[in-house]
């Protein structure tokens, strides 16, 4: 199969704008068929699928971009809200250490910063101590 990636991304954004979402992920999934590591593909992919409370597809997806990105910080913090709407709080608190223990300080600042503010947000709501018997409603 020989695709335009930039264009079959391009008519995606358009599609996707358009609503006609299955259509868009239709063409993202074609792109990552022919280029399993575009990360714009991923990324679009994703954020379709989140954006219809499909949050386990949209995991899969965003696992799969941090792994290709690990220390990209918009990749990390997708794959956290995905998992903490999902119920996985353990690994969503996770997803905050992995990240913070490789991130490079200076280039992503601002994800840092939102990290911390998330943190301290749990923190004062005595969420940071996650087990079975002690979940976040």
């Amino acid at each position: 199969m020989t695709i335009d990636i930039m264009e079959t991304l391009g008519e995606a954004r358009k599609l996707n704008e358009a609503g006609e979402n299955s259509e868009a992920q239709k063409l993202l999934r074609e792109v990552l068929v022919v280029d399993p590591g575009n990360q714009l593909a991923h990324l679009m992919l994703g954020g379709a699928y989140f954006c219809e409370n499909k949050y386990t597809e949209a995991e899969v997806i965003f696992k799969n971009l941090v792994s290709l990105a690990p220390a990209v910080g918009k990749f990390s913090i997708a794959l956290f809200n995905t998992q903490w709407k999902l119920g996985l709080y353990k690994e969503s608190i996770a997803e905050i250490k992995r990240f913070l223990a490789i991130a490079d300080k200076d280039l992503e600042k601002h994800t840092i910063e939102e990290y911390v503010q998330i943190t301290k947000n749990l923190a004062n709501k005595g969420m940071l101590n996650i087990d079975k018997n002690n979940c976040p409603h």
